[in-house]
């Protein structure tokens, strides 16, 4: 057999099996004879196979995929009977927690249309997701509590292109999307490998800082910003390469440009605007503004999108507080590019911003020991969800709250002070 098959003409080869490669020696750092469960749209078939060829090059025991079509999705919604949308596939779900809990590695292509459930009905859509969400949460808990080492990366996907670049020919549209991927990924310079090095280097510099700090607290001030949040008690700051719970170092998200860490869920306060767009889930929620009391939403709009924002607020308890809280300049490469990706992968590497719902365990210290009754009392956040959305620009300041009130200056003007 030949790999790969043939992929969109516009998709450099010779990058995607670069990609393929950081996927597997740098996303995740596969051992082996570690299993390896991917998951992908049927659109991203020619990366898959390059993964699943890097994977069993590194030594992987076993790779198992599982692929999503668009058309089978938009299939349910047009034809299934309605009590279909409170149901998940959960012993699916259940034998991914069980290969997670034997030592098997996660990885996630992304590329979804991200538009595509945007013309059905949003109450069926919210009701998917929340059984989804619950179905989940077996395997979910394996990988934000980073028992296993996981990785998404990303391929172009002809209906997220046409979505990205909707003024240009689909070939030309999913060029330009490959091209942006590959730069945000670093797989278009010569060693991809030694520049993920460097670029974790510089991230580890970041946290290191954050970590001396040991600040109580975050201000963001801004345009439609005045936002206090508190940080969780023994919070850790983390960016780039972590360490997994089963001691193998991992990039989880290709690209990245983000350090983040834990919020407290009761010492949030203020209001916040978004400063782009979120896409969830077929919709685009834009011009979200939310007030915080508490560490609870108790406002929230938007100017498009408004009622599947209040129903994603209405997931849980923990759904209307945060579990994270990241920084990332302005001057990322990302933002540069001036491309709104409708992607959170690539998106959140654009701006600093906060996410709603399920913290990270990852982002305490000595997280790997602690239980989630330690957790959840030094102020990490409980929900089915955790949906990231942006807050930063080159208008927005961020200083650094010491317990005793004084203030470091963080950001200023969305750069690093």
């Amino acid at each position: 057999m030949t790999y790969p098959a043939n992929s969109a003409p516009a998709v450099d080869p010779q990058k995607l099996d670069k990609l393929a490669e950081v996927a597997v020696r740098v996303g995740l750092q596969l051992q082996k004879g570690q299993d390896l469960v991917m998951t992908a749209p049927i659109a991203a078939l020619p990366l898959a196979r390059l993964i699943t060829k890097h994977a069993y090059m590194a030594g992987a025991g076993l790779v198992s995929t599982f692929y999503a079509d668009e058309e089978a999705t938009l299939a349910r919604y047009h034809h299934a009977p309605d009590e279909s949308f409170d149901r998940a596939s959960d012993w699916l779900y259940e034998g991914m927690a069980k290969a997670y809990a034997n030592g098997a590695a996660r990885l996630a292509i992304a590329g979804d249309n991200p538009m595509l459930l945007s013309g059905e009905d949003p109450a069926k859509v919210a009701r998917a997701n929340k059984a989804n969400s619950m179905a989940y949460k077996p395997a979910l808990e394996k990988i934000a509590n980073f028992d296993i080492n996981w990785n998404i990366v990303s391929y172009p996907n002809p209906s997220w292109a046409r979505q990205v670049f909707p003024n240009d020919p689909e070939d030309v549209a999913v060029e330009k999307l490959a091209n942006a991927i590959f730069a945000a990924s670093r797989v278009d310079v010569a060693d991809p490998v030694a520049a993920w090095a460097a670029h974790n280097a510089g991230l580890a510099r970041r946290s290191a800082w954050l970590n001396g700090e040991r600040f109580a607290a975050l201000h963001f001030k801004g345009p439609g910003t005045d936002l206090t949040v508190g940080l969780a008690d023994g919070h850790e700051w983390h960016g780039g390469a972590s360490t997994a719970k089963n001691g193998i170092t991992c990039n989880p998200n290709i690209p990245t440009e983000e350090v983040f860490t834990t919020p407290h869920a009761l010492r949030v306060e203020g209001h916040v605007s978004s400063t782009k767009p979120l896409s969830h889930q077929g919709t685009l929620i834009d011009d979200i503004q939310v007030r915080f009391e508490g560490g609870r939403i108790v406002e929230a709009k938007a100017s498009k999108g408004e009622a599947v924002l209040n129903k994603v607020l209405d997931t849980d308890e923990g759904a209307r507080r945060l579990g994270e809280v990241a920084l990332v300049p302005h001057s990322s490469p990302i933002s540069e590019s001036g491309i709104l990706f409708y992607n959170t992968l690539f998106d959140e590497n654009a701006s600093c911003h906060i996410a709603l719902g399920q913290c990270y365990s990852k982002c305490f210290l000595n997280g790997a020991s602690l239980t989630p009754d330690q957790i959840r009392a030094q102020g990490g956040n409980e929900s089915l969800i955790h949906i990231d959305w942006m807050i930063g620009s080159d208008k927005v300041d961020i200083d650094g709250v010491r317990a005793d009130g004084s203030r470091v200056p963080v950001m200023r003007g969305g750069e690093w002070a």
